[in-house]
């Protein structure tokens, strides 16, 4: 009994035109309501600032992922120009996550701060911009902060003085304060951070190979890698963040990795409690960045049967907390369990920054495209449980635990699935068999969609 909420890129087309990336569709939610063994299904289009100006002018008018507005003449240019170092032109179209904040506010978040709108989790109605009361500044922040009933942390990127913010917010407010911050340990910009773990003490701060890049923000027409640049050279590093004092109490050089989503972290400790390491698992493509580039609409929709999805794994951080100069970053598991496809995770919420064994994601049924399996992880035994419908596409497998449960597999997992004929219908898997408890079929078929939250 509850509500899962589901965001995502939706409506890819203004006026006669198609946008290029999956990350520049204009927010779609849809919600499962579930009660009493019954399922009461609806979606809407976020009512954005982007979203509005784009179906009234029937023209993109702010700067999405890879999308620019095309200036009428060099005074648009110029004044487009002056937006985007203001923010005035950057878009709000939060289409990335929903998250259920520790006072029963929802939001929807994208990696602008502007694109933070609060709705209402019943009609689905745009309430409108949850406003940041704060004056820490910035532009961007992470597009997934960890939520907890007590607290909300999350990283500013400082795209002027490289380096990351680390902040919190408590509920029942809209201000931030700071924690503490890092500085880059190397590279002209800051590392993409689209998320970051936690653990009970730390924060776990990214600073991955692939960075912000100014001159590729000021392209009219997008590069392979969009907003960023891959700097190979500047090295990589986790950096680990009291979440008490703000100090950094650790900072290594890792191996170089590419990952949109960290799983999860926590805390590893010797024989008499004393913490020793950080352990921090993601979803790694394996340093390969083309990823990004295969998220192109054209790429999606024109799948001719050969295997084109690069490989990914669970990469596990291993972060030394005894001033040693690195840690290591290894696969979890054998990435075969999972058709070496991995993205889109998912956790039981009481494991966030603890010791956990079970963790839900896409993997991959190969030849594919996208991830296109819903599996199960185990690391304990280093192994995968993988669902799969023939041409099917599944959208992230949401955990929601049972009320009173012991175990850290007990309850189940939701997902919204596009089939091979473009119908849609929600599953429910249970969390520790894996194996189907039901299905409703929907209507009509919606959009794949990205990052949900549970409403009980």
């Amino acid at each position: 009994n509850g509500t899962y909420l589901r965001n995502g890129p939706g409506k890819f087309h203004v006026g006669d035109y198609n946008v290029r990336h999956l990350f520049d569709g204009y927010s779609t939610l849809v919600r499962l309501h579930f009660e009493e063994g019954r399922l009461i299904a609806g979606h809407a289009q976020l009512q954005s600032e982007a979203y509005k100006a784009a179906t009234k002018n029937n023209k993109i008018c702010y700067r999405e992922f890879s999308e620019v507005p095309k200036p009428a003449n060099f005074f648009d240019y110029v004044g487009d120009l002056a937006g985007l170092f203001s923010g005035a032109s950057l878009t709000d179209n939060a289409n990335t996550g929903v998250i259920r904040l520790g006072d029963g506010r929802v939001v929807c978040l994208t990696e602008t701060m502007k694109g933070s709108i609060q709705i209402n989790p019943t009609t689905l109605e745009t309430m409108g911009k949850f406003e940041y009361t704060d004056n820490l500044g910035g532009l961007i922040h992470s597009a997934h902060p960890i939520v907890f009933d007590t607290e909300f942390i999350t990283l500013l990127p400082d795209l002027i003085n490289p380096g990351y913010d680390v902040v919190r917010m408590l509920p029942g407010t809209n201000e931030r304060t700071l924690i503490g911050r890092v500085n880059c340990r190397c590279g002209p910009a800051p590392g993409w951070v689209h998320s970051f773990p936690v653990t009970d003490n730390y924060v776990i701060v990214p600073e991955m190979p692939l960075r912000y890049c100014a001159e590729n923000l000021l392209r009219a027409e997008p590069t392979p890698l969009y907003k960023f640049k891959w700097h190979p050279e500047s090295k990589a590093f986790v950096h680990v963040v009291s979440r008490s004092t703000g100090e950094t109490v650790a900072s290594v050089e890792v191996p170089l990795f590419v990952t949109f989503h960290f799983i999860n972290a926590y805390e590893e400790k010797d024989q008499n409690g004393k913490v020793v390491a950080v352990i921090a698992d993601c979803c790694e493509h394996n340093a390969n960045t083309s990823i990004l580039d295969k998220l192109r609409l054209q790429e999606l929709r024109s799948f001719s049967g050969e295997d084109v999805l690069p490989d990914a794994r669970v990469g596990r951080f291993i972060i030394p907390l005894d001033g040693s100069p690195r840690g290591k970053l290894e696969a979890a598991l054998p990435p075969n369990e999972h058709g070496r496809g991995m993205d889109m995770c998912s956790v039981n919420p009481k494991y966030i920054g603890k010791p956990y064994r079970y963790a839900y994601a896409c993997g991959a049924h190969r030849p594919c495209n996208f991830p296109n399996t819903l599996t199960k992880i185990d690391l304990k035994d280093k192994k995968a449980k993988n669902w799969h419908d023939e041409g099917g596409v599944p959208s992230e497998p949401f955990f929601v635990g049972r009320p009173g449960a012991e175990a850290e597999d007990d309850g189940v997992v939701i997902s919204l699935i596009s089939d091979r004929h473009g119908d849609g219908y929600a599953l429910v898997l249970d969390g520790s068999t894996f194996i189907e408890i039901g299905r409703a079929k929907l209507p009509y078929g919606l959009p794949y969609g990205l990052h949900g939250c549970w409403v009980p």
